[in-house]
């Protein structure tokens, strides 16, 4: 099969949406600007917390400060044009503003997938090898690790994105999403879609199951490393390190594994809510930050 640029007589799509009552529009309206708002407010808290308390450079939360840009990226690059289509009739997206949506979130989406898997690794060193952590995770070797994690969402967007975009587009041109994924655009096109199936199968299984397999086998021995503690203090503190960490993967990498269209929504916008009140709520550190910059902290660190 033979592809080319700008077969394509299709110039523009429409986005259908959310397919509920017209009535219950300005409260879908409302509660998504509330969530977006939170989500902005949530992680920029993170990212600046981060970079002004120095209690807080460490491998860890220096991993979690680039999970909060990207969940401001990507939610930014889908919830805003949701937003204004709630808002108005007019629910259409330009064929180069479809593609670009399509690329951004994708290479933010796969970033973050795989920078769970290097947030898996930095929890294993701390536990399992405790003295030698600071020399093993040095910046250096995070700055690799955020790197190789870019390249992957920056590369595997890219085939994705070129393979779906190549094929030609003329006729139909109602996406039934509420933002332009690959899935629901290819729908649309007016070619075998075969090939684009295979890619799909090998991207996913190399940007979702291949790290979501390494932090698995990495999280079993973890727990063999905590269950060998002899104590049940020590168990339960080494746990909690970790325990963030698996609840932010499990919103964001099961229901983008089992149910990849139906539940866009849920990793894109309530995983990037909930990741800032997963890490923050539950961690005295952040905690301590946030009162130490308010100008709440009762006595100097």
């Amino acid at each position: 099969m033979h592809y080319r640029f700008n077969q394509s007589s299709v110039t523009e799509f429409i986005l259908l949406g959310f397919s509920f009552n017209p009535r219950t529009t300005p409260l879908l309206f409302t509660v998504f600007l509330m969530t977006y708002l939170l989500i902005i407010l949530g992680n920029s808290l993170i990212t600046i917390l981060i970079c002004l308390d120095s209690h807080l450079h460490t491998p860890m939360y220096f991993f979690i400060g680039i999970l909060s840009i990207l969940d401001l990226g990507y939610t930014t690059t889908t919830v805003p044009q949701m937003l204004a289509h709630l808002a108005s009739q007019k629910k259409t997206i330009s064929f180069a503003s479809c593609v670009a949506q399509m690329y951004i979130f994708l290479v933010l989406g796969i970033t973050e997938s795989w920078l769970f898997a290097m947030m898996s690794i930095d929890r294993y060193v701390a536990i399992c090898h405790p003295l030698r952590y600071k020399v093993i995770m040095s910046p250096w070797l995070c700055g690799v690790m955020v790197i190789f994690c870019g390249l992957m969402g920056i590369i595997s967007a890219l085939i994705y994105t070129v393979f779906a975009m190549c094929l030609p587009y003329c006729g139909p041109n109602k996406i039934n999403h509420f933002f332009c994924e690959v899935p629901a655009v290819l729908k649309l096109a007016c070619a075998d879609t075969s090939v684009n199936d295979w890619v799909d199968f090998i991207l996913g299984f190399s940007v979702i199951l291949v790290p979501l397999s390494l932090i698995l086998v990495i999280y079993v021995n973890i727990f063999v490393a905590i269950l060998r503690i002899r104590s049940a203090q020590g168990r339960l503190k080494a746990f909690s390190t970790c325990a963030s960490h698996i609840i932010v993967v499990t919103t964001f990498c099961v229901p983008a594994m089992v149910m990849y269209m139906k539940l866009a929504l849920f990793y894109n916008v309530v995983s990037a809510f909930l990741n800032p009140i997963i890490y923050s709520l539950r961690n005295k550190d952040v905690k301590r930050a946030f009162l130490k910059v308010a100008g709440w902290s009762r006595a100097p660190e």
